[in-house]
């Protein structure tokens, strides 16, 4: 029993170690080995391959031949200035698998939409030179050629293959020029209003964040000051005090003095007041101590 354990261990270190370092690339598709973010090896046939475990790290791309089929139908002026409604798919592949991880880091999606935009201006441009009875009879597969090989040279490098381009339905507009041109005008009517009303709240938000800074500016400067206000105000009460506590008599006196200045700082100024109550007794007698029945005739 003692000798199982062991060897079940052993096997199953093995086991993970071969995990860890072999990886199976399927019929279907292409894999690249990476080693520390670098494309190191790419792998395009079938099979069991080794790689360096904890070091390399494998992607894996589809090397099958893809299909782009989106619902939305293309608006396409011709030559006779004549709108038509496009619908097309188009079947594409991966040709270089290096190449295409390097050109879309995002994978087949970023590929798709790169694509997508591309076939749409080449559509343009097929449709633009040809009459609706070419486009959509004598010169048909002739356009859908040239489609495919204008997106296919905009493609080149990138490790991509546009394998076909189809147009599977063209429809005719109506033209009611009228109706259109009252849709049209509208329309940009709509999305002119649309347009200032988003200025319009995006001047308030911007005017409303202004005052608010303003405010929170103001506030904090005020506390500021107040804060600066009063720490000056206890320092200068800590030197008054600490200067009259030496001289309590002198202290009195003083603040005596400066009562006297504040309360008759004006000619019209007018008090009613008792002549003997302490605030008279320093004009009453040169000391502050005499009492007023001592001093009673002073003046």
């Amino acid at each position: 029993m003692n000798r199982v354990v062991p060897i079940v261990i052993a096997l199953v270190l093995v086991a993970v170690a071969v995990r860890a370092s072999t990886f199976i690339v399927d019929q279907r598709q292409f894999a690249i080995v990476f080693q520390l973010g670098e494309i190191v090896r790419v792998v395009t046939e079938p099979g069991l391959y080794f790689k360096l475990p904890l070091l390399q790290n494998v992607e894996y791309q589809d090397n099958r031949i893809l299909t782009i089929d989106t619902p939305v139908t293309d608006r396409v002026q011709t030559s006779e200035k004549k709108n038509l409604l496009i619908d097309s798919f188009v079947r594409w592949r991966i040709s270089e698998p290096r190449e295409f991880r390097i050109s879309f880091p995002g994978g087949e999606r970023s590929a798709e939409e790169r694509i997508s935009t591309l076939v749409i201006d080449a559509l343009n441009q097929a449709v633009n030179k040809r009459t609706v009875n070419e486009i959509t009879s004598r010169q048909r597969s002739q356009a859908m050629e040239d489609i495919r090989v204008a997106v296919q040279t905009s493609v080149k490098g990138l490790g991509v293959e546009i394998v076909d381009v189809r147009l599977k339905r063209v429809d005719f507009v109506p033209e009611i020029s009228d109706s259109v041109f009252r849709r049209m005008e509208a329309e940009r009517k709509r999305a002119a209003n649309e347009q200032r009303s988003i200025g319009a709240a995006e001047s308030e938000k911007i005017r409303a964040d202004a005052d608010r800074q303003r405010e929170v500016l103001l506030a904090e400067a005020y506390s500021a000051a107040q804060k600066v206000k009063g720490g000056g105000d206890a320092r200068a009460s800590a030197i008054y005090a600490e200067a009259f506590g030496q001289n309590p008599e002198f202290a009195e006196f003083y603040r005596t003095l400066e009562a006297y200045r504040t309360t008759f700082k004006n000619r019209n100024d007018l008090m009613v007041i008792d002549p003997s109550s302490d605030f008279f007794k320093y004009l009453r007698g040169s000391k502050p101590g005499t009492s007023s029945s001592t001093k009673g005739g002073s003046r």
